[in-house]
């Protein structure tokens, strides 16, 4: 049965999830001028990238990546499927230590650090132990609910731009290619596009809509950078690390009794994070049942166990950061190898079935 929606709502919900964060202050680091140019490159390479990796999974109607790659043999899973592994891991890891932090700031200023994450973590096993079919279910739930919410609160950040702060539109040079933050913006892109191949066989759907759907969603990657850049400009924007989220504190509006519109704007978020990273522990119990059959239903309770502790181990921001940096690279491996050998896979797939039928 066709489950476009389940899927595209996903989609929009993971990646308007975290594209407010770190990516606004990876963009505004990456360049002083013309920041639409390395946002382009991102969304160009992000839309390819889902193109390629949809064109490949057509190939195997009914069958998710774990399938697709165990059929590919030992070596194919070991060299995609283990990383891609690793990556969910780390991303959970970085997401669940940063947005916590994110909420002692903003407003929980007095509740310890360990306590956020425990929560966030026992949200996240609850979620994940529904399944991959509940959890997409659940995604139109919470897009009904908090969706609304963000768009409002989203609009309302326009309050205080600057149209001067635009220019200059073009950028001298194509500097921001060395620069490490251009790179980790990439984050923004590279977690929200797996679970596509995870969705099969629960869900099928139809490649033309999601693709419209990243469509949709790229205005909104060039908004997060640029709402930030209008309302300070580059020379203030750039020495913050959450753009984003201090424009949206400095934003009042009348009509609303509450005084923090970003209380409001964080929850929301907060129930797309949760979903998302729900949606990921699931896809990575999914693989390490399928390689590790020893002990099947203890695979939830280790990985949390792991995760857990390892934000615990996480003392510092400067240390987060760094790790944005690891997981970069592995991001990009995952990023650019996965989609491909699942085409490659496809269309080796393809010519032998035209062999056979001759």
């Amino acid at each position: 049965m066709n489950k476009s929606m389940h899927v595209i709502t996903m989609y929009i919900l993971s990646h308007l999830g975290f594209m407010f964060f770190v990516y606004p202050d990876n963009v505004i680091s990456s360049t002083e001028e013309g920041h639409w140019v390395p946002i382009l490159v991102g969304c160009i390479v992000h839309l390819l990238v889902i193109w390629t990796y949809m064109k490949g999974l057509s190939y195997f109607p009914g069958k998710n990546i774990i399938e697709i790659y165990s059929k590919a043999g030992r070596i194919a899973s070991l060299l995609f499927l283990g990383p891609a592994a690793l990556y969910i891991v780390g991303m959970i890891i970085v997401m669940i230590r940063a947005f916590s932090e994110i909420m002692t700031i903003v407003f929980l200023s007095n509740t310890p650090l360990w306590a956020i994450m425990a929560v966030k973590i026992g949200i996240m096993i609850y979620i994940a132990s529904k399944g991959g079919e509940a959890i997409f279910r659940i995604g139109i739930l919470i897009a009904l609910l908090f969706l609304p919410v963000v768009m409002i609160m989203f609009f309302s950040s326009f309050q205080n731009v600057d149209w001067r702060y635009l220019f200059p539109l073009l950028t001298k040079d194509f500097s921001f290619l060395t620069r490490r933050s251009f790179y980790e913006s990439f984050f923004a892109f590279g977690g929200g596009f797996l679970f596509l191949g995870f969705a099969q066989p629960h869900f099928s759907y139809s490649s033309k809509r999601v693709l419209i759907s990243v469509l949709c969603v790229i205005p909104f990657f060039f908004l997060a950078a640029y709402v930030p850049l209008l309302t300070f400009g580059h020379a203030t924007a750039n020495t913050l690390h959450y753009p984003y989220i201090v424009t949206m504190d400095s934003v009042h509006v009348n009509w609303l009794m509450f005084d923090r519109l970003t209380m409001f704007f964080l929850l929301s978020l907060d129930a797309f994070l949760m979903l998302f990273l729900g949606l990921m522990l699931w896809m990575a119990i999914c693989i390490s049942k399928r390689y590790l059959p020893l002990f099947k239903s203890y695979h939830l309770g280790a990985i949390s166990i792991i995760i857990f502790c390892v934000c615990l181990m996480i003392p510092e921001w400067e240390v987060v950061e760094k790790l944005f940096w690891w997981i970069a690279v592995l991001r990009i491996y995952v990023f650019l190898t996965v989609p491909i050998s699942i085409l490659l896979l496809g269309l080796r797939s393809k010519g032998k079935g035209i062999r056979k039928s001759a």
